[in-house]
């Protein structure tokens, strides 16, 4: 049998969105898997059970002849196939298992049988490759130093963010805005996802040799997803632009993103217009009563009475305006307070202030 490829050059598979079969099971790969990855099982989660109590019952030969005769036949033609098309769809796909071991191996030589095509296997596998991105998310091996951009609640700092090519966006990669009303109707991804979606973020970032890494300042955890503490702990420590925007501004902003934008969210996916407002609302009333205890149940009582009135307006008139009044109440009773005593707290090094303009244009200078 012809010596087929392996690589470790994990960077390298970044840096050009390399696209990769995960042969893994799906109970493994819905874990965590690599970004631009497919799950194209060389053994179902039942297959693999089967065989798993057959290696502690009997030990590896057996378990791995079990394992050839369970994948055979029509079985087996049909998991080749799928391989395949991958690698004719793009050559330069890559092929990995857990540990780089026996299932990555025996479908890259599967696939070698049946083209004649050497399809590359990541050495290590997935193991050698997440130890490589997590690594990579270490201070001591980022260059760039870290400016943190804040601001209150609503003032557009994500809207500013996605203008820079050298920031990273923190809440995009955890599919959650941040913030109590910050969920999506679509999932967040995995712990182990988030990570190594982040990880890919920031070797791109280094390999373009920025001066600095822009984020957004942000809590431990964005929804449920924790930034890794040596991360948060490096860039917390950066200095700060501050984004100044009016409360006028603010209202619109969040009317925008949490109310029109995030009624369409849930159109999308549920795809009924009645069905959808009415998740929203109830996404809405939930997300207020968990922060009941910090507002006070008198306050708490009039913003959830104007957060339906106001819906109840809209679906009669078609109209948005009435959320502003629920959106400034929420902002004056809950969001500003609490961020006025974290600022109040600090003492950060703020290094410049401004309006978007002002800080976009500062931002851009320093790329």
């Amino acid at each position: 049998m012809k010596k087929l490829s392996i690589t470790n050059d994990f960077k390298s598979i970044v840096l050009n969105d390399t696209k990769l079969i995960d042969v893994r099971a799906p109970i493994e790969y819905e874990k965590g898997a690599m970004l631009n990855s497919i799950n194209l099982p060389i053994l179902s989660n039942e297959e693999r059970h089967i065989i798993g109590i057959c290696y502690k019952e009997k030990g590896n030969d057996e378990a791995t002849r079990l394992g050839y005769k369970l994948v055979s036949g029509n079985i087996k033609a049909e998991r080749v196939n799928s391989w395949v098309n991958c690698l004719k769809n793009d050559p330069n796909t890559m092929i990995y298992c857990f540990r780089g071991g026996s299932r990555s191996t025996i479908a890259q030589n599967w696939i070698y049988e049946a083209t004649g095509q050497d399809m590359v296997k990541l050495d290590g596998g997935y193991k050698a490759f997440r130890n490589y991105l997590i690594e990579s998310l270490n201070p001591k091996n980022i260059n760039s130093m870290p400016l943190v951009l804040t601001g209150y609640t609503g003032s557009g700092k994500t809207i500013l963010l996605n203008k820079l090519s050298n920031a990273i966006d923190l809440e995009g990669l955890a599919n959650h805005r941040g913030s109590t009303f910050g969920h999506f109707i679509t999932p967040q991804p995995t712990q182990i996802n988030f990570e190594n979606n982040l990880a890919y973020g920031v070797i791109k970032h280094e390999a373009r040799n920025y001066k600095y890494m822009i984020l957004e300042d942000e809590s431990k955890n964005i929804g449920k997803s924790f930034i890794p503490k040596d991360f948060y702990n490096h860039f917390q420590g950066g200095d700060v632009v501050f984004l100044d925007c009016t409360l006028e501004e603010r209202v619109e902003n969040i009317l925008e993103e949490y109310v029109v934008k995030g009624q369409r969210n849930h159109f999308d996916v549920l795809k009924d217009k009645s069905l959808a407002l009415e998740n929203w609302l109830n996404d809405m009333l939930a997300s207020m009563e968990r922060v009941q205890s910090k507002i006070g149940g008198d306050r708490m009582k009039l913003l959830i009475e104007e957060l339906k009135a106001a819906y109840k307006d809209q679906i009669s008139t078609n109209r948005f305006d009435r959320h502003r009044n629920w959106i400034e109440l929420f902002l004056n009773n809950y969001y500003d307070p609490m961020y006025k005593h974290s600022l109040d707290k600090t003492n950060r090094n703020i290094i410049f202030r401004g309006n978007s303009k002002e800080v976009t244009e500062f931002l851009e200078s320093l790329e």
